[in-house]
């Protein structure tokens, strides 16, 4: 049922906001993505640093900002970092967002991050903040921990989740 939900969220808000149309994703199962998955977020790394530095090139090349919380240990994080790995979904995500990668360890490190963004401590990751540069509003409020059951979706409709933001 969420991934229906999802789907007709993803719809209405490419429609409505003139989202740039999803590439196709060649892969239809997860099985299918390059093993081993991802290890996408660095354990050690200054996040508000890394933010601060990826929010200032999305605003200088006039792209999204998107910062994903999670952590290695969490498959969907894994599945997703995956999926964005792909070539012809790579190429759309970089087309369109500046995307950073935070730690939020087992919810108890950088939860600075959300809370400057107006958000509290995600109950599920990965938790994905797409912020406009220009106003730094988090522009998906609401639907951050959409994809904290990523695995029970497609890659194609990771794919049509993301598309449906850059309108």
């Amino acid at each position: 049922m969420r991934y229906q939900s999802l789907l007709l969220i993803a719809a209405l808000v490419s429609s409505v906001a003139g989202a740039a149309p999803a590439p196709h994703v060649a892969v239809s199962s997860f099985n299918q993505l390059a093993q081993p998955l991802p290890f996408p977020y660095d354990e050690h790394a200054d996040a508000t640093q890394i933010v601060a530095a990826a929010q200032t090139r999305a605003l200088h090349e006039h792209k999204l900002l998107l910062i994903d919380l999670g952590g290695n240990w969490c498959g969907d994080c894994r599945v997703l970092a995956g999926t964005m790995a792909l070539p012809e979904l790579r190429t759309f995500v970089e087309k369109h967002y500046v995307v950073v990668t935070v730690d939020v360890g087992r919810f108890d490190k950088n939860l600075s991050i959300p809370v400057h963004y107006g958000l509290g401590r995600p109950s599920g990751v990965p938790s994905l903040l797409i912020v406009n540069p220009k106003t730094n509003a988090v522009i998906n409020q609401g639907h951050t921990e959409a994809l904290a059951d990523a695995r029970k979706m497609s890659p194609q409709a990771l794919a049509d989740w993301l598309a449906s933001w850059t309108g």
